[in-house]
Formats: structure tokens, sequence, C-alpha cells
């Protein structure tokens, strides 16, 4: 049998905790080999096989083929360099860079270390949404001419780096990857423009929400990221022959059933029954992500892979959205 993928984690924070620490040790072809956080008893509690209270003790550690990073946004780009250049795949947060600039770096020095980089927006790795692409890919809808979509959660802790501008913080980087990654692959391979964009932002600089309209090739999109909105998650999709909608929650469908329903007509209407509803039992995509990943490192060309392409096109996207976001403040 083929030896599990050994993982090693940087950082220790919720996200590790909850979702890609049980994700590893719970998945088929990994195990979660080492573990480091500045405070190594954080670390020991994600029960690895060893813990390290240093990051660069972990990437000096042979064992260690491939490293998942959940820290703050701006260190994703000098830890991936450091991983890579180390000889390790990486798997790293959303968003994988703070510009699309960072993100060509990391995709760069990935070709040069010949290991994978794997950006774990892991709502990519659920059956709806691999679904919901391959009826898009059929042209079930025909071609898409509106998406509407939506990520926003109330509010967060005053000591939050979602807060802090000078780790990354802010609604656009925190769920851009998915409000605006959502669109681009409902629209694949289409160029980008942004039509309107308005922002509240937080005294210390970060967007608490940002509502986009962009235009990419023939469909237009209202893409809403907020921190300090009711909660919310949505995501319609419509086109010349119907429409997809995704039940709510729509991105955080974690361990719960969620359904994909689809309208079939001329005019896709917004009320009324759909044609048909695809029914999708409680799964988790952190487990599939961690599987995949771990099948693609051993070799298995079958094993689904978020190209570092598609996570380029959302970075440069992003970009295009803050930029007009300063040139609207400095105009007002």
């Amino acid at each position: 049998m083929t030896a599990p993928v050994r993982w090693g984690f940087i950082g220790a924070g919720w996200i590790a905790h909850r979702a890609l620490g049980p994700a590893v040790h719970c998945a088929d072809g990994a195990v979660l080999h080492a573990a480091a956080a500045r405070d190594v008893d954080r670390a020991r509690s994600l029960s690895p096989t060893v813990a390290y209270g240093a990051y660069e003790h972990l990437l000096g550690d042979d064992e260690v083929e491939a490293v998942y990073i959940s820290l703050h946004n701006s260190a994703h780009m000098p830890l991936t360099l450091a991983a890579l250049e180390a000889g390790k795949h990486v798997l790293c947060e959303k968003p994988l860079g703070l510009t699309a600039d960072e993100v060509a770096q990391m995709a760069d020095a990935a070709a040069r270390a010949d290991r994978l980089l794997v950006e774990a927006t892991w709502t990519r790795w659920h059956p709806r949404t691999q679904r919901a692409q391959a009826l898009l890919a059929t042209d079930a809808i025909g071609d898409v001419r509106s998406v509407d979509v939506g990520f926003c959660f109330e509010g967060v802790a005053a000591d939050n780096y979602r807060l802090d501008a000078a780790h990354g913080g802010g609604a656009l980087y925190d769920l851009g990857p998915y409000s605006i990654g959502s669109v681009l692959w409902a629209v694949p391979d289409a160029p980008v423009t942004v039509l309107d964009v308005a922002v509240d932002r937080h005294p210390g600089g970060v967007d608490l929400t940002t509502q986009a309209t962009v235009r990419v090739g023939e469909a237009t999109a209202s893409a809403r990221s907020s921190v300090d909105e009711d909660s919310g998650e949505w995501l319609r999709i419509e086109g010349t022959r119907g429409a997809l909608e995704f039940s709510r929650p729509a991105h955080v469908s974690w361990l719960a059933p969620s359904t994909l329903s689809v309208w079939q007509s001329s005019d896709a209407p917004a009320d009324g029954e759909p044609s048909f509803v695809h029914h999708f039992a409680p799964v988790d995509p952190y487990q599939l992500m961690a599987e995949h990943v771990s099948r693609a490192i051993r070799g298995d060309r079958s094993a689904y892979l978020l190209p570092v392409e598609e996570s380029l096109r959302v970075a440069h996207a992003l970009d295009a959205i803050r930029t007009a976001a300063s040139g609207a403040a400095e105009a007002g």
C-alpha cells in the first residue's frame, strides 16, 4: 500500500483545530506528522507525532512532505516561499497571496521547486460546487448572464487579524475568495471589468463590507463580502436557458446536507418550482481536500486540485476591486 503523506501544520489556530486537523486525522492517505506554533502547547494540542515551537524547525524536518499554512494573510507568501525552498508541497489558506504579484511569485517558486502549490479554498472540493461546475460546462443553463453571490457574517473580535491592515485584514481578503471566486468559476476564461464598488471601512482602514459589481465576459455579477452584517450566504447563477441556485448557506456547507436547484427554461424564473433539485448528503470538504491533495502528491492524476492559475485569476480580480475602491475613495 502507498504510504500516507506526512503533513506538517504551520499555525494552530481555529481553522487548524476545528477543520484541517480533524480532516487530516480522518483522511485516507494522510497523517499529521508535525505541527508548529509560537506556543508549542497549541501545536501539541493538534495531536501531531511531533510538535515544534518554531516554524523553521518544522521546515527543517525531513519527514514532513507537505505543509499546510493557516497563519494571518500577510504571512502566506513568506512562509510558502520558505516551505517550497525546503522542498515541501504547500496547501495554503486563502487568500493565497495579498496581491496577484505575490501569487505569481509563489507559483513561480512552486514550478522551480517542482512542488504542488494549492490554495485551500475548501468549498471547491464540495460535491455541490463540482456538480454546479459540471452542469455549467455541459451548457445546462445556456450562457451565464448574471451571478448574485454573497458571504456575510456579523462582527469580529477587536483583536482579530481581520481588522488589522498590516496582517492583510478586511472582508474582501477574507471572503472574496468565496464570493468573487464563485463568480469566476461560474464564468471561466473571461476578462473581468469592475463596474462599481462600494466599501464600508473600519477606523483602522480595512474594509468591513465590500459590494462589487463586475462584468465577466457577457455576464454581470453582484458580489458582497462583509464581516459586519447579519450572517448570510447566497449564490444564484442565471443563464440564457435557466438558472442554478445553492441552498443556504451557499459557501460553508460543512457536515450538513445541501441542495442545488436547477431551473431550465428560457426565462429562468426567480420564483416557482425548479426543474429538478440535486441533494447532497453531509460531507467534510476539508477532508476531501486533504485526501485529494495527498493523492496528487502520490502521483494520482485523477485527484482534483484547485489550479494555481485560477487562484491567480481571483487575485487579479481582487486587486482590480481594491484599486477601484481606492479610486472611488479619492474621488469622494
